[in-house]
């Protein structure tokens, strides 16, 4: 429950100064504006440092907007002619929150605050600011002596845990269950003055790292001391391995034998976790079971199992005598945000998936991908090839593969990781480096952002299921490419340049699928969608490769009855001219495929392609009616016509795409045979071109 002192202290704070706004005098406005008032999406300077951006009526605040005033109190929600009115949310400078209803300013009605001190909160009714009614998250059925709980009594907490069992002095006392919801850990045993003492079994609830992860268990059934495994006791792995007997403090010690899940047995002493094993001279050293990580269910993480942090590399980077403190933090914020990032991997690892035995995926690192670029991760100055170097955990092969999995616990690495390399130079007068690197993350891009799928491939459920049938063939091609172009920095990743290059060499441009559109599709994303040139050297992921194929078909595939009637044939002539001179400005020659001859004698092509290129981009009009937006506007129809969608991909991979890949592999093998016999070597057109890279 949250303290009635955390209560009363936002009383007094509970925008009561937001109902004055309407007296503030405005220093400054940016924004659109209707017969001399502020009128449509603005933002608006007050005197005394406050601020709103958002929606304006006829000169009034009116519709969704952020108020934030100049001490730190932000309101964020609806506003009716100048008053928050609706639903809302206030966020306190100390990072307490109220999200629900709000009337002229004040909480009224049903809203849920949570205190940041405690990490407590209070769901339920609100008048004039208070309380008023009903706790819905909490409650207590059973027995009660003297006003205390005491007898056998289910007690439901806020956070959703619930305890079912016997009581004494309003504390867990004698035989009980308790069930931790967000941890996913279960107790059933006996208890002493409010934690686990005696005989009992503790099980860690985990899922198994396959295909459907079905669920699987860590279990422990032995004795326990004030709240630690501590006597005798027998601990069951989900992997199928068994330790039988001694503990101190949570920890293997003494007399025991461990069972490995292939059927080798070791018998004897335990030290700290770790086995006693027989060295020279008679001495005995401890060897760890398997390396320096620590076993599931050890009190060196207050994380589950599931959710170890593999954080190590980062921590290298710590003073030694913080790094346990350091990994203690961001540990306990993880905790505190679990049921979120348990959320956001579930419904990533569901995107694209037809069925499972038990409705439960595992996250691949194409929904991996596309989880960071929803959050703009990518706008930081970090590309995804960057990341997956970042997190280099899978052999080399996999290193970008789009089929490898990610277990719960690579993404909470991940995510810790990602949010050093973006803000840990904001933070380094912050005490707890890591933690405040990672929930800044989270307040910033992950809670705000995740769930808003963009892109061409997942947006539409039904087609993304569709188009996964393209997966493996257009990932063969992608890796037949980054072989062509062995780029210095990464042999298994392409640049955008290299993405053009592969249109022109399986002949996929035409008067709709120009460079132009390529090159808006590629940068639509982007911080700055309007600086196409930006992009070209970038290196991108399969994912970013497969949804510009995606959008590519789009483009390409539309079918647009009456199109040349309307133009013209002159019209049509023009636009073919026009796209074969930005193709040989950007090779500096005719479209006719080029020989290794042709290559002879350029000692400078790099920059001659940087150069070229740059210009052809400059030479196409990208916002007139047939740029991207132009020919894509008939396309935004087809979100709702599925069908329609799913025949257009179909074309653009079965008639354009395969075919034109399988015909440039034949032509190639053909000719390099035939150069074989006269013992000379061949260069492929894309092979060629690459030279310009």
């Amino acid at each position: 429950m949250v303290n009635s002192t955390d209560i009363k202290q936002r009383e007094n704070e509970d925008l009561h100064e937001l109902s004055s706004v309407v007296r503030l005098i405005v220093q400054r406005y940016e924004g659109e504006t209707c017969e001399g008032q502020f009128h449509g999406d603005g933002l608006a300077c007050f005197e005394g440092g406050h601020m709103y951006k958002g929606m304006f009526s006829k000169g009034l605040m009116d519709g969704r907007g952020v108020f934030t005033q100049a001490g730190g109190l932000k309101y964020e929600g609806e506003f009716v002619c100048n008053q928050p009115m609706g639903e809302g949310t206030y966020i306190w400078p100390d990072g307490s929150t109220y999200k629900g209803e709000v009337y002229k300013g004040i909480r009224q009605g049903t809203g849920t605050y949570t205190c940041a001190k405690n990490c407590v909160s209070y769901t339920g009714q609100w008048d004039q600011g208070k309380r008023h009614g009903k706790d819905k998250t909490s409650w207590y059925k059973g027995d009660w002596v003297e006003n205390n709980r005491e007898g056998c009594g289910v007690r439901c907490y806020p956070s959703g845990n619930t305890y079912s069992g016997e009581w004494k002095n309003n504390l867990s006392h004698g035989e009980g269950t308790m069930n931790w919801l967000k941890l996913g850990e279960a107790y059933v045993g006996m208890w002493q003055n409010g934690v686990q003492h005696g005989q009992g079994t503790h099980t860690w609830i985990l899922r198994r790292a396959d295909g459907s992860q079905y669920i699987k268990s860590n279990q422990y059934t032995g004795d326990f001391i004030q709240g630690q495994r501590h006597g005798q006791g027998t601990f069951y792995y989900a992997g199928g391995a068994v330790y039988e007997g001694e503990w101190r403090r949570n920890k293997k010690h003494g007399k025991g034998k461990f069972t490995f899940k292939d059927g080798r047995v070791f018998e004897g002493d335990f030290m700290n976790d770790q086995m006693m094993t027989d060295i020279l001279n008679g001495k005995r050293a401890p060897t760890p079971f398997c390396g320096p990580s620590p076993l599931p269910g050890s009190d060196s993480s207050v994380l589950g199992p599931d959710m170890t942090l593999n954080i190590d590399y980062l921590l290298d980077k710590i003073p030694s005598r913080n790094r346990d403190t350091e990994r203690e933090q961001v540990e306990y914020v993880v905790l505190r945000l679990a049921a979120d990032l348990r959320s956001v991997y579930s419904f990533y690892s569901r995107l694209g998936q037809a069925h499972s035995p038990d409705n439960t995926f595992l996250l691949s690192r194409l929904q991996l991908w596309r989880l960071l670029k929803d959050c703009y991760i990518h706008h930081h100055g970090l590309t995804l090839t960057k990341i997956d170097n970042f997190i280099r955990n899978a052999p080399t092969t996999e290193l970008h593969s789009p089929f490898a999995p990610i277990l719960l616990r690579g993404l909470l690495s991940c995510l810790v990781v990602v949010a050093y390399h973006i803000y840990h130079k904001d933070m380094e007068s912050q005490k707890n480096l890591l933690a405040a690197c990672f929930s800044k993350l989270m307040a910033d891009n992950i809670l705000p952002n995740a769930k808003n799928v963009k892109g061409f491939l997942f947006r539409l459920p039904g087609c993304a299921v569709v188009a996964m049938n393209y997966l493996k063939k257009c990932w063969e091609i992608y890796q037949a490419y980054c072989k062509v172009f062995k780029s210095p920095r990464d042999k298994q990743t392409l640049s955008c340049g290299h993405l053009l290059w592969m249109f022109k060499d399986l002949d996929l441009l035409d008067r709709n699928l120009t460079v132009g559109t390529l090159l808006q599709i590629l940068a639509s994303e982007g911080s700055d969608p309007s600086n196409f040139s930006s992009c070209l050297d970038l290196e991108i992921t399969f994912l970013e490769f497969f949804e510009v194929l995606l959008g590519s078909a789009e483009v390409k595939c539309q079918q647009v009855s009456g199109s040349l009637e309307e133009e013209g044939l002159e019209t049509e002539v023009r636009r073919d001219l026009h796209e074969s001179e930005a193709i040989e400005k950007m090779t500096g020659k005719s479209q006719e495929s080029p020989t290794a001859q042709d290559n002879v004698g350029q000692p400078d092509v790099q920059t001659k392609f940087d150069e070229n290129l740059q210009n052809a981009v400059h030479t196409e009009d990208y916002t007139g009616e047939e740029g991207y937006a132009g020919k894509t506007r008939r396309v935004e129809a087809k979100d709702h016509e599925p069908e329609l969608w799913m025949q257009m991909i179909h074309q653009f991979f079965n008639h354009f795409l395969f075919p034109a890949y399988e015909h440039n592999k034949l032509v190639s093998k053909k000719m390099e045979e035939q150069l074989h016999k006269n013992g000379e070597k061949h260069i492929s057109p894309a092979e060629s071109e690459a030279v310009y890279f």
